[in-house]
């Protein structure tokens, strides 16, 4: 009787739930703007200043654009009716249109290629600065995987959906896919570009000042593409270094009863499957490595804040929130091994 009163509770409250993950989410998106005309990074820098120029140029242009039209609308107004035949082409009007159809339009095409070509450095060309720190980015349907190569450390950790940088450092992203093609985007940084399966393309990040820097996949993936999100953190060089030695350690031993039970019923149950916590027997690779998830400022790939509601609500039924993704649902859960199995996983850091 205790198990079915404990599922018939969650189920009350589950809507609520679903409505503040969701809420979150987007109180989440709204903090960390994603506009490439706000930028923070050396590419992203290239990018906004080419936007300004096209969006001025366009400007001007529909400004001259707007006020001939209203010229010729004036003085066709003027006109008397007889003279308002517009066939009959006299060679100063072909000149007229040549000039304004054809010669005009062709040398404001090529200053925006030279301009353009200018300043993303393909014109001339222009070597990138060297990355400290390479970084292997796997996209799968719809997460994240980055496996750090940092030499500082002489060791190798994986996280999954927020990927850590040092402020001021170059940083080279190789990119790759294990399903579909996938495209990485981080606005604020850097351009975008496609991640494809059984090939790999290699992007560089800049970050010039620290904060929170959103992306998301940028071409169409599947079903959850539009929740395919993931966070870039830039830290200074310091706190950088300090957390890239906490991933290195395994995860953190529960320090109650009810974390210490979420434990049990996470390595005995079926979230070790497809989860790696380093430290126990957990060691499933399906899903992403949740050594240190408790840290992380989003779940399920920037759907919602990392809460502990927001993780009794994905534990419980991930397919209510994001379908179609590989999480499965876990009704088998009362609400108190739910609250458990979240605290374990919050703790996680």
């Amino acid at each position: 009787m205790s198990r079915i009163r404990h599922r018939s509770d969650r189920g009350r409250s589950a809507l609520p739930r679903r409505i503040g993950t969701l809420v979150g989410a987007a109180l989440l998106g709204g903090c960390v703007p994603q506009s490439t005309l706000w930028p923070s990074g050396a590419g992203a820098d290239k990018i906004a200043t080419l936007s300004w120029f096209l969006i001025i140029t366009a400007g001007i242009l529909y400004v001259i654009v707007l006020a001939v039209t209203f010229a010729a609308m004036l003085r066709n107004r003027r006109a008397r009716d007889g003279e308002r035949d517009t066939i009959d082409m006299t060679p100063g009007d072909t000149k007229f249109v040549a000039i304004g159809g054809a010669i005009l339009p062709g040398l404001v095409l090529a200053l925006v290629f030279v301009v353009g070509m200018s300043i993303t450095g393909a014109f001339p060309a222009a070597r990138p600065p060297r990355a400290q720190l390479t970084i292997h980015v796997t996209a799968h349907q719809w997460w994240w995987q980055a496996d750090y190569d940092y030499p500082a450390l002489q060791q190798r950790f994986s996280t999954a959906n927020e990927i850590h940088i040092p402020v001021g450092v170059p940083v080279q992203l190789i990119l790759t896919s294990s399903d579909v093609i996938h495209s990485f985007w981080v606005p604020r940084l850097q351009g975008k570009l496609d991640v494809i399966p059984g090939d790999t393309n290699d992007i560089r990040l800049l970050a010039k000042s620290p904060g929170l820097y959103r992306g998301q996949c940028a071409e169409f993936c599947g079903l959850q593409h539009a929740h395919m999100g993931l966070i870039v953190v830039a830290d200074p060089a310091a706190d950088f270094k300090t957390w890239a030695t906490q991933q290195l350690a395994p995860s953190r031993p529960p320090r109650d009863s009810l974390a210490l039970l979420g434990q049990r019923m996470f390595v005995g149950g079926p979230c070790a499957l497809c989860h790696t916590v380093r430290g126990t027997p957990a060691l499933g690779t399906v899903g992403p490595d949740l050594t240190h998830v408790g840290s992380r400022h989003t779940i399920a790939a920037g759907v919602m804040p990392n809460t502990l509601g927001s993780l009794e609500g994905w534990i419980a039924n991930a397919q209510a929130i994001k379908p179609g993704a590989l999480m499965p649902p876990n009704t088998q859960f009362t609400g108190l091994e739910l609250r458990a199995l979240a605290t374990y996983v919050s703790s996680l850091k």
